[in-house]
């Protein structure tokens, strides 16, 4: 049996659906699986944030998924949480495909939602953008500059895309980019963080605004 998430689904000839899989060891997948009818219909476990039991087959970009059932209770989100959940989902539909799936991002995604179940903080966030962009191989170094000398506390940094940090005045102090990579952002480094990783993430996810940002944005006004 194979472990996942389902990060988004949409409807496919009659009682099917195509599932947008977040799988153990796999990264993103997706797959056909036959719906059902009455009380063997899996409508109400094919939601999101609720761990998965399942079985794939086929070897197409498009696999079939069988004996699906819950591993174990769903992540409880709500308030903020929840927006934050979709935004992850979003964010991975948007950003993984077949030549880059994240399979190892299952473990971190987990995590992250046990975390913003116990409650918001926007650091839980950040985080994990640096993990999915390390997974595609496109965050630039956090310790060390462009010139190959490590990233000083005291000194700040500009990004220069596909570069990465040159020491001048620019916005990203060392003890930022520090902490980032240390996970021990503090709560006056977060609209840096927030800066940064929205600036790295710009060229992965194009013109077309996130969904759950825009209704993260109208909820805060």
């Amino acid at each position: 049996m194979q472990r996942g998430y389902l990060l988004h689904t949409s409807a496919y000839r009659e009682n099917s659906q195509i599932v947008r899989l977040l799988v153990d060891n796999l990264g993103r997948v997706d797959a056909v699986v036959r719906i059902g009818s009455g009380k063997r219909s899996l409508k109400s476990v094919l939601q999101p944030f609720q761990p998965l039991l399942f079985e794939l087959s086929g070897r197409s970009d498009l696999r079939s998924m069988q004996q699906v059932e819950s591993a174990s209770p769903a992540v409880p989100l709500s308030g903020d949480a929840l927006y934050a959940g979709m935004y992850l989902n979003e964010l991975m539909m948007r950003t993984l495909s077949v030549h880059h799936s994240g399979e190892s991002l299952f473990l971190p995604y987990h995590r992250t939602l046990l975390q913003l179940a116990h409650g918001f903080t926007e650091d839980t966030l950040r985080y994990f953008e640096v993990t999915l962009m390390h997974d595609l191989g496109c965050l630039p170094s956090l310790s060390h500059d462009a010139n190959g000398q490590p990233i000083e506390a005291e000194l700040s940094y500009r990004y220069l895309t596909e570069e990465g940090f040159i020491v001048g005045e620019g916005r990203y102090s060392g003890s930022v980019l520090q902490r980032l990579a240390h996970e021990s952002l503090l709560v006056e480094d977060l609209p840096v963080a927030k800066h940064l990783t929205r600036t790295l993430l710009a060229p992965l996810l194009g013109d077309k605004p996130l969904v759950s940002r825009q209704l993260f944005a109208g909820r805060k006004r």
